[in-house]
């Protein structure tokens, strides 16, 4: 199951920075929501796989998807940096809150932390990706990641035979 995951993971946030890439700012809240929600509900699922080895973890997974993403394209190397760096940071912060709430059901930790964590990647992928400080994309994405992180979730809970409301 953990190497599907990984696989799925790393195919969306590829996706995603060469989808940025080709079609630009513009697309950035279609594949926040398609791709970035899916990772949010995937991180969530391989955080409590991982357990202690997270942090390394995910850390190898968000150069993964940079490094793969610029071999694929080297034009998509500013997303494929804005990429990692929105990712290592959001993972930090939603990490320490999802661990917080570890006690918590799946659905309610996974999307609070996913609050947290939507709103730093929103604001530092945009910023680094498109330069200066586009708000109007900055809201979007991150409206997109919450809306997409929750449907995501929910999909992911139900394929694992539980109901909506099932904790881990």
């Amino acid at each position: 199951m953990m190497p599907v995951l990984v696989g799925v993971y790393l195919a969306a946030v590829v996706g995603a920075n060469l989808t940025i890439a080709h079609f630009g700012a513009s697309a950035a809240p279609y594949v926040a929501f398609a791709f970035i929600g899916l990772n949010l509900a995937l991180r969530d699922r391989l955080h409590d796989l991982w357990g202690g080895k997270v942090a390394q973890n995910m850390g190898l997974l968000i150069l993964a998807g940079g490094v793969l993403s610029y071999a694929l394209n080297a034009g998509a190397g500013r997303v494929a940096l804005a990429s990692v760096l929105a990712f290592a940071l959001s993972e930090s912060a939603y990490a320490l809150l999802y661990h917080a709430r570890r006690h918590r059901p799946y659905l309610e930790r996974s999307n609070t932390s996913n609050l947290l964590g939507a709103a730093v990647d929103s604001v530092i992928f945009p910023v680094v990706a498109f330069g200066g400080f586009p708000l109007a994309i900055i809201g979007l994405q991150f409206l997109a990641k919450v809306l997409g992180g929750l449907v995501w979730s929910l999909i992911l809970n139900v394929r694992r035979g539980h109901g909506v409301q099932a904790p881990i």
